[in-house]
């Protein structure tokens, strides 16, 4: 094999530039079929993006012998049947962040990749791009010393559709995304932990809803430690006044400090025994290119990607230790 060949299971919004385009834009890597269960719009999705063939059911995609990977791009209650669905069809998997409901189903998957010896990644992207490359590489170079506090606040104000439950979307229900907002953004922060400083091995913290808008938590607190001994707290809201509004992580060590976010992508601030550097990276167009580039590579024997199975299913394993769901 010398290009793969991608199908996408729910060519939704986060395909329209996020993702898709970069299944056709990275070296070795052809879209081939996309699938929708709405047939009108996996047929425009695929006209606007000149892809041969879509679908409007996941079995006929997972049937076409001419797909090798599977991008699952759908909400998070159905991760883990399109991924068992796709292993079995002898597909490699690409699924969304999270990566299931629980850690439980993250593992099922992870088990399920390991019988059918094929992988399973993770679109835990952020650990492809530059930005967070740069901040990893100020860490292992020593710039803070010993790492020793991390520190993370994401405070957002409640969206408009947040308001009139009429409007709510499944990011904010339980039974399809897992939890709330939480669930949906705050595993690139975990995660980009882990890559940068290490696996997290305890975690403790409470979860509650203060808005009331809708049934998932809204507001969350999360005191952890990494195996390194480095120990962190964290802080998410999405109930704050505009003002509140803030997106900061935070690494402290014993020679210095760097300042950063998750989302915003703020030039990188460090502040230590080298004196003060700022460091201003821009992502790519397509956010996903880079950690997409790193899959390719890995199933043509040329690469490794940084996000795989059991590494990405950690943040699933930190938030469902909050919630109980783990003693």
């Amino acid at each position: 094999m010398d290009t793969v060949r991608w199908g996408i299971i729910g060519c939704g919004n986060v395909c329209e530039v996020k993702s898709g385009p970069a299944f056709y834009k990275v070296e070795n890597s052809r879209l081939v079929a996309v699938m929708r269960r709405d047939v009108a719009k996996a047929a425009d999705f695929a006209q606007r993006h000149n892809v041969p063939k879509w679908y409007s059911s996941a079995e006929e995609l997972l049937a076409d012998a001419q797909i090798d990977a599977v991008y699952i791009a759908t909400p998070p209650n159905t991760h883990k049947d399109y991924a068992l669905m796709a292993l079995k069809a002898g597909k490699a998997v690409y699924v969304e962040k999270p990566m299931a409901l629980t850690y439980d189903e993250c593992m099922e998957m992870v088990r399920a990749s390991e019988e059918a010896c094929k992988p399973i990644f993770v679109a835990h992207y952020r650990r492809g791009l530059p930005y967070f490359i740069k901040v990893k590489e100020l860490v292992e170079n020593g710039a803070v010393g010993k790492p020793l506090t991390v520190r993370v606040e994401l405070l957002k104000s409640p969206r408009e559709t947040d308001i009139n439950a009429s409007n709510h979307t499944w990011r904010v229900k339980p039974e399809v995304a897992g939890g709330g907002y939480l669930l949906d953004l705050a595993p690139h922060t975990i995660d980009i932990l882990d890559f940068i400083l290490g696996k997290i091995v305890d975690v403790q913290g409470y979860a509650a809803n203060l808005g009331g808008f809708y049934a998932a938590e809204d507001t969350v607190s999360a005191s952890f430690q990494f195996e390194s001994g480095a120990l962190g707290t964290a802080l998410w809201s999405f109930v704050a006044a505009p003002e509140a509004e803030v997106d900061t992580v935070e690494i402290v060590g014993t020679k210095g400090k760097i300042t950063f976010s998750t989302f915003k992508f703020t030039p990188i601030e460090y502040v230590g025994e080298r004196g003060a550097e700022t460091f201003d990276i821009a992502p790519p167009q397509h956010i996903q290119q880079p950690l997409i580039q790193t899959i390719v590579d890995e199933l043509l024997g040329k690469g490794n990607c940084p996000s795989k199975g059991e590494v990405a299913a950690r943040p699933n394993w930190f938030f469902d230790k909050i919630f109980g769901r783990i003693k």
